[in-house]
């Protein structure tokens, strides 16, 4: 009988070689898709453009989007609604909230909700001083006395070019950003909590210097972006990389 062992090694040598040829998908080893993100977008108080955003957010397959309105909206703040969403998203201006819906938002920050915050959603709850301290800061619809101090209403300005300079050493919730400009409304004179950590900063005079913050209430993790007032800062790519980068963030996936 004749050695088999020289004719193995051909056999071998010529599967190696076709191993190039073979369809990448055979040989790669794909990453874990991201886990899928349930979100609670919260409007109302204030006119937007309803389709385009809210498509900013389902076009994204990573998101599945419950989005819910004032008056309404308290209401998925109960806690036999709480485990159909991840992170509450807020982009409304409403002012009215009884004591009930306050210890339910809050309970679900306390339980570990994620929060994101957005543009005019700091001009909402004027009366209730807590809802500042769970967002870090607040837009004053009008001059305010505080601890006898007499405080302006804050500004803002439509259609301005701003610089938006991503502050160092970089947070996780903008960690991969670069600086970048961007057409949107500005704010000016509002309140940012000391307790506030600064993500992002702008010298356009019209506008605080702080325009994105990270902070935390309870277990949860908080996110307010000043940036949003329409289509045109939507379609920015860094704004959208900034929302989404927030709302990982918040849901400890960054």
């Amino acid at each position: 009988m004749k050695p088999i062992l020289p004719r193995l090694g051909v056999m071998f040598a010529v599967l190696a070689g076709l191993f190039p040829l073979l369809p990448r998908t055979c040989l790669e080893v794909h990453a874990a898709e991201p886990p899928q993100i349930r979100m609670l977008l919260v409007t109302g108080g204030h006119g937007f453009e309803t389709n385009l955003f809210l498509k900013f957010f389902t076009s994204n397959p990573v998101l599945t989007v419950q989005a819910v309105a004032h008056p309404n909206a308290h209401s998925w703040f109960k806690a036999d609604k709480a485990d159909q969403y991840d992170v509450i998203v807020l982009y409304d201006m409403w002012q009215d909230i009884s004591e009930e819906a306050k210890k339910d938002f809050l309970d679900r920050l306390k339980e570990g909700k994620g929060l994101v915050a957005l543009h005019h959603s700091l001009a909402s709850y004027q009366k209730w001083d807590e809802y500042a301290k769970v967002i870090g800061g607040k837009f004053r619809l009008e001059k305010q006395t505080q601890d006898g101090v007499e405080k302006p209403a804050s500004t803002f300005k439509h259609d301005v070019k701003i610089p938006v300079k991503v502050l160092r050493p970089p947070h996780s919730a903008t960690a991969g950003l670069k600086d970048f400009e961007i057409r949107d409304e500005t704010y000016g004179g509002f309140e940012v909590a000391p307790s506030s950590i600064p993500l992002l900063a702008t010298d356009e005079p019209t506008s605080g210097r702080t325009i994105c913050w990270a902070t935390s209430y309870g277990r949860a993790k908080v996110a307010y972006i000043q940036l949003g007032h329409d289509h045109v800062a939507w379609d920015n790519p860094n704004y959208r990389r900034l929302v989404m980068h927030a709302i990982r963030w918040t849901v400890g996936q960054r």
